[in-house]
């Protein structure tokens, strides 16, 4: 069933979240409540030039003279960087860029970025956020669907844009010295060399941001990222304290949902946002020592590598400054959240949601210490409904059933034309969980990865936390795979820690004595380290195709 006109509840809901949600953006900091002016100029500029360039716009009226992001090469500050995008901005145009035009930016996190993202807003432009772990096929394919006509890119990913026209225009945002450009190659400096840094008129329509998903099978889809509302900030605000005039550090990338959101949220209430263009475990921890961050931004398998971490590395570096680790983008095992709480204290944020339907809920620390693993409660404006197979809803406690989601804030389709299933309004997120008696969700899984083995339905979620919850496990994946008398039987892969035993007999043991028979894998391999996308998610195909018979 599809949604229907909103009915006169629906309509009350959606005054009393607007009411809460500008509460909660009061109580947060995000404006003062004794200057409603600045609020409906910040409102104005994000409507017009789209929500990069309202932030950075608002923070000039605040506080231009402050650190707004931290990279490699130093500080910029809110001011520069509402300069150097008007520069950038005209340097487009110049080059050809028109409004309505659609350019893709294919960068790691830095003031290059960054720029691009405010530069394409303020002249109209739509920009589609590449994935930097991108193959010349996904590329192409993304490049052709969203007819992009102009790329701004890192000079390593040069070699990749050999798989696009070559009349298609493309500009360097970052050149690192050990790599060959081209002749005619021209970086963003170049663009705005003599280039006015003024105000730019803003343009009829705004352009529009595409998000796409994480593409752990065949090409990504765009997910359209148009709406802003209030309501976006205070959803996240609801339930995690960002700090405020203080440091974040940036380790999740910022092409992706998660790290965007917590960028802009960041700049948004005056913080310093550290970058880094490379995850390195080691370097974050540095990093948050050296920055005295207060807040991290992390995807799930960035936390997994820093908490295991030799003990006596994190002893070096004094993090007592963090209050906040918000961790996005995959599910949170059991044993990843209590070792974060052990190491860091009672700092860890959980939120749960997807690109297509945005926020769903968020864990407190407290609600990690009651149910470790628990995605929390949906926040001021989110709701979460459970549905079985025929699509009742499921109200019972324990149950299983898909979820979908409605937050005010989930896309409208992706850019191909197809869209997610819709029921009573409420968009599904993909995955399947349950809640419990105290009104805690959990996810046990992407409805699309349940294994039917035996007759049995397996999700394999299950089984991973049971494993990474032992001590001599890193990392723990289980997929399902072809057999002859099962249908499908479970594979479990698991990168061991440094001083395990590797005995396979006694996994299945393991999960014998505390899963259900038919859950336990009939094949154990050890590997190195799971496959992953850019944005930590599990690439299952690859466990699935892999060849084990000579490992």
């Amino acid at each position: 069933m599809t949604g229907s006109l909103p009915s006169p509840l629906a309509k009350l809901r959606t005054v009393g979240d607007l009411v809460q949600g500008v509460g909660v953006l009061r109580r947060r900091g995000m404006f003062n409540p004794l200057r409603p002016d600045e609020a409906l100029k910040s409102t104005r500029d994000a409507l017009k030039f789209g929500p990069t360039a309202g932030v950075v716009m608002h923070g000039v009226r605040r506080h231009a003279a402050a650190p707004a992001i931290v990279d490699e090469r130093g500080s910029v500050s809110f001011g520069q960087l509402d300069k150097q995008s008007n520069a950038l901005g005209r340097g487009l145009q110049a080059a050809g860029v028109k409004e309505g035009d659609v350019v893709a930016v294919l960068a790691r996190d830095h003031r290059g970025l960054v720029l691009t993202m405010l530069a394409a807003g303020k002249i109209g432009a739509r920009l589609v956020l590449m994935n930097t772990g991108f193959a010349k096929p996904q590329f192409a394919d993304v490049s052709k669907r969203e007819n992009v006509k102009a790329v701004l890119h890192d000079s390593e990913f040069i070699d990749l844009l050999s798989a696009i026209p070559t009349e298609i225009p493309r500009v360097l945002t970052w050149v690192d010295e050990q790599h060959e450009l081209p002749a005619d190659s021209k970086t963003i400096e170049d663009l705005t060399v003599g280039r006015s840094t003024d105000g730019i008129a803003a343009p009829a329509k705004p352009g529009g941001m595409v998000i796409l998903t994480s593409g752990t099978t065949g090409t990504p889809k765009g997910a359209p990222r148009d709406k802003v509302s209030p309501l976006q900030s205070a959803q996240f605000l609801d339930r995690v304290p960002l700090p405020q005039n203080e440091t974040m550090f940036m380790a999740a990338p910022i092409f992706h949902g998660t790290g965007l959101s917590q960028f802009l949220l960041g700049l948004s209430l005056g913080n310093r946002i550290v970058f880094q263009r490379r995850f390195n475990p080691e370097a974050t921890v540095r990093g948050i020592a050296e920055s005295k961050a207060t807040a991290l931004v992390v995807v799930p398998t960035m936390l997994q590598r820093i908490i295991d971490l030799d003990p006596a590395i994190l002893a070096k570096y004094d993090t007592s400054s963090l209050k906040v680790i918000f961790a996005a983008g995959s599910s949170l095992s059991p044993d990843l959240c209590k070792r974060t709480s052990e190491i860091f204290g009672d700092v860890l944020y959980n939120l749960y949601g997807s690109t297509e339907v945005a926020v769903a809920t968020v864990a407190t620390p407290q609600d990690l210490r009651t149910a470790p693993g628990t995605v929390g409660k949906p926040p001021v404006g989110c709701r979460v409904q459970l549905y079985d197979a025929d699509r009742n809803k499921v109200s019972t406690p324990h149950t299983i059933g898909t979820i979908f989601v409605s937050s005010g804030l989930s896309f409208a389709g992706y850019t191909d034309g197809r869209n997610k299933e819709i029921v009573d309004g409420m968009l599904s997120s993909g995955d399947v969980g349950h809640f419990d008696e105290n009104g805690l969700w959990f996810v046990d899984g992407r409805d699309d990865d349940m294994i039917v083995s035996g007759g049995e339905n397996v999700f394999p979620l299950e089984v991973e936390n049971l494993l990474a919850d032992r001590a001599d496990v890193h990392d723990a994946a289980v997929v399902g795979v072809d057999d002859r008398e099962f249908g499908k039987r479970l594979r479990a892969f698991i990168v061991p820690s440094p001083d395990a035993k590797r005995d396979e007999k006694e996994i299945k043991e393991y999960v014998k004595n505390n899963l259900a028979r038919y859950k336990v894998p009939r094949e154990v391999v050890f590997l190195d380290e799971l496959p992953r996308n850019a944005t930590g998610k599990l690439l299952r195909k690859v466990l699935v195709d892999m060849d084990v018979s000579t490992d």
